[in-house]
């Protein structure tokens, strides 16, 4: 306690108080409120793909940010749903094609936000379908056809399944291939094939090829609001006539298709900071990715399969937060932890500061007691002579207890009263003697 008394006063020890706080308070926010990843890991597809692309636009805009993004080709959704899921991959994030995911399967994931409309293409030669005047208007036309329905491991061949299903066609009635893009267009140039399911969006390249192989056409989907009402994460689109290219009309005609919607994918786990960021720069990105959608429709939270994140809930609604508005990344980053552990401090101590002045009432007060306390003895005393010596002894003691007894300003009317009871005790212990 005198140890206490004697440095409490001392600058260089409120100083080093102060600098110690400071660290134990950023040693509990680094173990509470872990920053966000410099390095993460994004699941894409095809090399030639629009996510692999979309992929690498994204990876330009979080180097700028000094964030390191690291993109792993695959085969498309279903590798990627593993990838995501399994904790030794080392992937962190994903595109992911909707309506392919089984959630039970995948309870720790979640939906970042869905980023543009994937149309379900087929493609498919006029000559195979000359019973029906050269048109393929339904699916249920494909029974005895040569089909490529996808690759293994891609949305394409799920959602496929899905279509063929409902349209009545088991995978018997037909002739299924399960193959890449580029192989499809290679069969179909060729003439092996009859029909190709390709599940894109509009802006990839490789959609123009197909266009290109003389007598082939695009299916229009007659019957897309039935299969809408059946699949909720599907939804109908125009393909407006020349969208693909204006200069040689593809398509030379407004065509109506069914397309999932491409979404972000990622663990329940992800730092809120990285959400903040990944958005922000997927609104960027996709001003380029609008010949299907309305100007801002994406990025999104309609047509997603996995329970959007909170602050990607957040973010969609009211937009960034004030921080990450006015501030860099990293330091509305630092700004924002710190603040998730003062503001719950704060919470916590300004109540108990309103209690201080109290405490410190009562403390004086007891402190004023016990001198009362011996005051009453010494004076219950005074007329006894065989105390007189010990009287006097007790009551200087008091007197300098009393003397080196420290009070605020407030607290000095308590003082000078006990010092003037001291006196009037000490009065009557002299007239005794």
């Amino acid at each position: 306690m005198n140890f206490l008394h004697k440095h409490i006063y001392n600058p260089l020890a409120i100083v080093m108080a102060i600098l110690v706080l400071i660290v134990a308070l950023f040693g509990v926010l680094w173990i509470l409120v872990p920053p966000p990843p410099k390095v993460i890991e994004l699941a894409t597809g095809f090399p030639n793909g629009l996510y692999h692309q979309f992929g690498q636009r994204l990876k330009r805009e979080l180097a700028e940010q000094g964030v390191t993004l690291k993109l792993k080709t695959t085969g498309g959704t279903r590798d990627n749903l593993a990838l995501l899921n399994d904790p030794n991959s080392g992937i962190d994030f994903a595109m992911i094609q909707g309506g392919v995911a089984d959630l039970s399967q995948y309870p720790n994931l979640v939906s970042i936000a869905g980023v543009f409309y994937e149309p379900v293409w087929v493609w498919y030669r006029e000559p195979a379908f000359k019973s029906d005047g050269g048109r393929l208007d339904l699916l249920s036309q494909l029974k005895g056809k040569r089909v490529s329905i996808g690759s293994e491991g891609s949305g394409t061949l799920a959602l496929t399944g899905e279509l063929l299903q409902a349209s009545g066609i088991s995978e018997n009635e037909f002739y299924a291939q399960r193959l890449k893009p580029e192989e499809a267009l290679k069969k179909l140039k060729n003439g092996e094939l009859d029909a190709v399911f390709i599940v894109s969006a509009v802006e990839a390249p490789f959609l123009q090829q197909f266009y290109e192989i003389p007598g082939i056409r695009l299916m229009n989907f007659e019957q897309a609001d039935a299969y809408t009402r059946h699949f909720s994460y599907l939804s109908k689109v125009i393909v407006p006539r020349g969208v693909v290219s204006i200069a040689y009309d593809l398509p030379r005609q407004d065509i109506q298709l069914l397309a999932a919607t491409a979404t972000l994918v990622g663990k329940d786990d992800v730092s809120p900071a990285l959400v903040t960021l990944l958005l922000s720069d997927t609104y960027d990105i996709l001003k380029s990715y609008s010949r299907l959608s309305k100007v801002g429709e994406f990025p999104s939270s309609a047509g997603l399969d996995f329970p959007l994140h909170v602050d990607a809930e957040i973010y969609l609604k009211d937009g960034p937060s004030f921080l990450h508005r006015h501030l860099p990344f990293w330091t509305a980053v630092w700004i924002g932890r710190f603040a998730k552990i003062v503001i719950p401090l704060l919470v916590i101590l300004i109540p108990l500061f309103t209690y201080i002045p109290a405490a410190k009432n009562l403390m004086l007060r007891l402190k004023l007691a016990r001198v009362y306390e011996e005051l009453k003895a010494i004076e219950r005393n005074a007329f006894n002579p065989d105390l007189k010596e010990k009287n006097h002894k007790d009551l200087a003691d008091i007197e300098r207890k009393v003397g080196n007894l420290k009070v605020s300003m407030l607290d000095a009317k308590e003082l000078y009263d006990l010092k003037g009871h001291v006196g009037e005790v000490k009065g009557r212990i002299n007239l005794a003697s």
